[in-house]
């Protein structure tokens, strides 16, 4: 089978230790609990140059991006 890789965005609540998860930094900012937290705008936030090796972390929010390796199926 195929393998193939997804961005996965991860957010991780500092006093709650809660944890969120999402493809793209565009549906993190479509949950209100998260964009709160974060405290700045969509575009600011894209200028961070988020990455692997380049979490972005605020008082209360930790954010990283990593890969969800999957597996792709074949249509049957």
């Amino acid at each position: 089978m195929l393998k193939q890789d997804r961005t996965v965005i991860h957010v991780e609540v500092k006093d709650t230790h809660d944890h969120f998860y999402f493809g793209s930094v565009a549906a993190m900012y479509e949950d209100s609990r998260v964009k709160y937290l974060l405290g700045i705008a969509y575009q600011t936030f894209r200028t961070k140059k988020l990455s692997e090796d380049n979490p972005f972390e605020n008082d209360l929010v930790i954010v990283r991006k990593g890969k969800l390796n999957t597996i792709l199926h074949e249509d049957q």
